[in-house]
């Protein structure tokens, strides 16, 4: 299901030298897709709000944006993994705000769970869609192991966050 740490790392620093990505920019595009599915969202709320339908042709327009630049994330979508991962952006950066929000009325437990539970969906995008996750090979063997021989028991989606922190360094130019 997921290599481990080491074979995982090797892979990504052998595509980083073949110029075949660069996790900081794609980083940065996926957060910019994140934006870019809220402000669909307002466009449309205050279309219906307002009784404007103006405000649909501006979701139109950004949407048109967001499915571009999410091509550039989702190469190769086998099933509906192009919408999960439409999804699991729009999730995590939903799941950020509410955390933000928590942090701002000193609520720091409640902000840090949203936090985890939008860095878990963050990561699971990044798995499917680096090829890490191959879905049909997920089962569940304890509440938190991966395997049977994990001795961590972090979870599945603990593991993938680690795999994720470690490879995607934003700040390693």
């Amino acid at each position: 299901m997921l290599p481990d740490l080491d074979s995982f790392i090797r892979k990504v620093d052998d595509m980083k030298k073949q110029d075949k990505m660069d996790l900081s920019s794609d980083q940065d595009l996926s957060i910019a897709v994140m934006n870019l599915v809220s402000i669909e969202e307002h466009f449309f709320f205050t279309g219906a709000k307002l009784d404007k339908p103006e405000y649909y042709d501006l979701l139109k327009e950004a949407r048109e944006m967001r499915k571009d630049l999410l091509k550039k994330l989702v190469t190769a979508p086998e099933g509906e993994v192009w919408c999960i991962s439409k999804h699991l952006l729009a999730a995590s950066m939903r799941l950020m705000e509410v955390g933000t929000k928590q942090l701002g009325m000193g609520r720091k437990e409640e902000a840090q769970d949203f936090f985890k539970k939008a860095y878990e969906l963050y990561s699971l995008f990044w798995g499917l869609n680096m090829k890490l996750v191959d879905a049909s090979q997920i089962k569940s063997i304890d509440a938190e192991a991966v395997n049977k021989h994990d001795t961590e028991k972090k979870g599945f989606m603990g593991k993938l966050g680690d795999l994720v922190r470690k490879a995607i360094d934003c700040c390693i130019e």
